[in-house]
């Protein structure tokens, strides 16, 4: 009997890696534009996590998610 689970790949892609990176810089300026009072900043980032959330969807699309053609698997 085997012990090993059934992974689902879950950000193992260059899609949900770029997506999230691009949410992390749009949160954390945020958060500083939030800190300074900066109103227009803080809804500039919530435009760059919007943006990041659909580049990740498009790069997923175009076979850079998990399970893409794209992308080579990765034995464990």
């Amino acid at each position: 009997m085997s012990t090993e689970t059934a992974d689902p790949g879950h950000g193992h892609s260059p899609a949900a890696w770029i997506a999230v990176i691009i949410m992390l810089v749009g949160f954390t300026v945020g958060t500083f534009a939030f800190w300074f009072e900066i109103v227009w900043l803080v809804w500039a980032s919530a435009g760059i996590v919007l943006i990041g959330l659909l580049v990740g969807w498009l790069l997923a699309r175009a076979g850079y998610g998990v399970g893409g053609d794209k992308v080579a698997a990765k034995a464990h």
